[in-house]
């Protein structure tokens, strides 16, 4: 009851970059935990720990969501709320990925092995399907697909479980955080310091990434909020149609903004990197 009870929805709207170490702590005791106690099952035990701290969090704040769009009429006035949310949101999302990446790095390889070993796993198959499709003219194309697939799940799982998005959320940071911490000891001889290779590797996941959760961010809200509102009955309040209006704005607004992602993916990060 502690780590879940640190913050409210109230106080990470007001201090939203305060997030970004609830995140760092967050993953860190979630690793020591699963290194201690379930330590040949800790690459998905410390994402599980990691999304039973921010159920609650995640939970109350689809709620506190829902209860603006019952009481909004404006689409205007329910995207500058939602704006807060996804602030603090991204703030606790990127703590994750700089506690996973930081974690990878400065433990010994061979507990980041047992660690990671799921998410390095995933990292393999995903490198050895670019590559083979590194010559396609449709690599665009399912790039876009993948991520879209991702931002269904995120939308289904909150739909049907209510903060069951933060789980895809939270997979996906260790994934991105073993990737980085690959690229920093890959890299660290070439680059000299680790103050000068962790920025890059930040830049270089992020670069993309950034847009790519906050899509997975905005479409986990809507499916969470349609959720919410079904629950509470207030399907049958005549204010349910702004909450379905305003949900199918969200996931609009997320494709544009993952169709943004895979352009920056394709063409912009392997220019820079």
């Amino acid at each position: 009851m502690v780590l879940e009870s640190l913050v409210s929805v109230e106080k990470a709207e007001k201090n939203y970059k305060t997030m970004f170490f609830y995140g760092l702590l967050f993953v860190s005791v979630a690793i020591l935990l699963s290194l201690w106690i379930f330590h040949d099952q800790s690459s998905m035990v410390m994402v599980f720990l990691v999304v039973i701290a921010c159920v609650p969090l995640m939970y109350n704040t689809i709620k506190h969501e829902e209860s603006i769009d019952i009481n909004t009429a404006q689409e205007r006035t329910l995207l500058r709320e939602h704006t807060k949310v996804l602030k603090f949101l991204m703030f606790l999302f990127i703590g994750f990925i700089v506690a996973f990446s930081l974690w990878f790095t400065f433990l010994p390889e061979p507990t980041t092995e047992t660690l990671f070993s799921t998410q390095l796993k995933t990292i393999g198959q995903i490198n050895s399907k670019i590559t083979g499709d590194a010559i396609s003219s449709g690599v665009l194309i399912q790039i876009f697909l993948n991520n879209f697939k991702v931002l269904l799940f995120c939308i289904f799982f909150s739909f049907f479980y209510g903060a069951g998005a933060i789980f895809i959320l939270t997979w996906n940071a260790s994934v991105i955080g073993a990737a980085m911490g690959t690229f920093i000891r890959e890299k660290l001889s070439y680059f000299g310091s680790y103050f000068a290779v962790i920025p890059i590797a930040l830049l270089r996941y992020m670069t993309h990434g950034f847009f790519e959760i906050l899509a997975y961010f905005i479409g986990g809200l809507a499916g969470g909020i349609i959720s919410i509102a079904i629950i509470r009955h207030h399907t049958e309040n005549k204010k349910f149609k702004t909450v379905l209006t305003d949900s199918m704005d969200l996931i609009i607004l997320a494709v544009i903004i993952l169709i943004i992602a895979s352009l920056i993916e394709v063409y912009i990060t392997p220019a820079l990197f």
